[in-house]
């Protein structure tokens, strides 16, 4: 019996100590997250500090967070188990889900909403006051798109346009121009300084970017807005436990610090699903943008 309850003391030991060792190396491993390149990294740093300084400390470990120069090089990372999580526009989430089991678990909500627009925007001295005016001066107009990769900025425009019969690729189309800025400020500021003639932006962002004084709206109007949109995912990895899904949604949720709301268009953060992004899923899928390499 003595012998017995030795060993169970020993066991008992082991098991505590194995415990506190794998919760000592979770405290200890950094948790990092991606940023896609939906605006330049200067727009969003005060943003990023903040995040990654709340979500440290209430997680008790490390965070990192990461604003990568291509939508491809988020995907990829998570997929490469290189972070643990990554903030992705809804295509993009919408590949990385069927690459790498990528889980949405937050969003944000616009106006208590969780939802958003692809915009066409052109400049207000422009002689268009609707897509179909511009489309019937196609042959004289330059447009832009935002990253190949993105929503909002080239799926969601790219479909409306292919099914008015003006565009199929960047190689085949009917405007004097086609280009693709990279990211929707980069957009907004070409469609301001005239250097295209319209573009496709993501419509929180759009009125982001005027809230903060970094586009003037009274120089630009939309001609063209899109059905709803489910808004931007953040997903975890599909090796995150449920533990720390919880811990990041309740953190995301409580976030009211406008200094961090603002530069994503957002008022809030809501729970997000996988469900949630099946009929852009569909889209990618008619559009052929699963089968596609992201940029």
């Amino acid at each position: 019996m003595k012998i017995t309850f030795r060993l169970l003391i020993v066991v008992l030991w082991f098991v505590t100590a194995g415990c506190n060792q794998e919760q000592t190396l979770k405290e200890n491993e950094v948790f990092t997250i991606g940023l896609i390149p939906s605006q330049t990294e200067g727009e969003m740093q005060t943003a990023i500090d903040k995040l990654q300084a709340l979500l440290s400390k209430e997680l008790n470990r490390k965070v990192e967070i990461t604003h990568y120069p291509a939508y491809n090089a988020v995907v990829e990372a998570l997929n490469y188990s290189h972070i643990d999580m990554a903030f992705f526009g809804p295509l993009t989430y919408v590949i990385a889900h069927e690459r790498s089991g990528a889980e949405a678990i937050i969003t944000q909500l616009v106006d208590g909403e969780p939802y958003y627009y692809s915009y066409i925007i052109t400049h207000v001295d422009s002689k268009w006051e609707t897509l179909d005016e511009l489309l019937e001066d196609h042959d004289n107009v330059d447009f832009a798109f935002g990253s190949l990769s993105s929503t909002s900025g080239s799926l969601i425009p790219s479909v409306e346009l292919k099914n008015r019969g003006v565009y199929t690729s960047e190689d085949n189309h009917k405007f004097n121009s086609i280009t693709f800025t990279g990211s929707h400020d980069v957009t907004g500021q070409s469609v301001l300084n005239k250097y295209v003639d319209a573009g496709a932006i993501d419509s929180a962002i759009f009125y982001s970017l005027v809230k903060s004084g970094k586009l003037n709206g009274e120089k630009i109007k939309v001609i063209w807005k899109s059905e709803k949109l489910f808004q931007y995912p953040w997903a975890v990895s599909p090796e995150t436990g449920a533990e720390t899904i919880v811990q990041l949604q309740d953190i995301f949720m409580g976030i009211t610090d406008e200094e961090i709301l603002s530069p994503f268009g957002a008022s809030g953060f809501t729970t997000a699903s996988n469900e949630d992004y099946a009929s852009l899923r569909e889209a990618a899928i008619i559009d052929g943008r699963l089968d596609d390499d992201l940029d």
